[in-house]
């Protein structure tokens, strides 16, 4: 199985709550989606970045959509005592099931 590791901090600057990291996190991704849209010309404006530019603006989106996932994750481990790393396990077996990791 090849896999990434990307470990992302415990922000220690803010409390967030379940339902705002929520709504941060379809902040964030609208964000990426939207990046993407003017990266393909989708917004109806002419592109006037490179291709290089373009593709480190949508990595920069995404790694805030992913800090904003894994901050959610410490919410629900903090308040909520969800054991992350144990549906980590279950969610990687479903992919495996499911013919995604062989």
């Amino acid at each position: 199985m090849n896999t990434k590791t990307l470990s992302l901090p415990k922000l220690n600057k803010l409390d967030p709550t379940l339902e705002s990291t929520a709504l941060k996190l379809m902040e964030e991704a609208g964000e990426l989606a939207q990046a993407i849209g003017k990266f393909r010309g989708l917004s109806g404006e002419k592109v006037c970045m490179s291709e290089e530019e373009a593709l480190r603006r949508i990595a920069r989106e995404l790694l805030d959509v992913a800090q904003t996932a894994v901050t959610m994750m410490f919410v629900m481990e903090d308040h909520y005592g969800i054991n992350i790393e144990e549906l980590l396990k279950e969610h990687v077996d479903k992919l495996k099931r499911k013919g995604y990791l062989v």
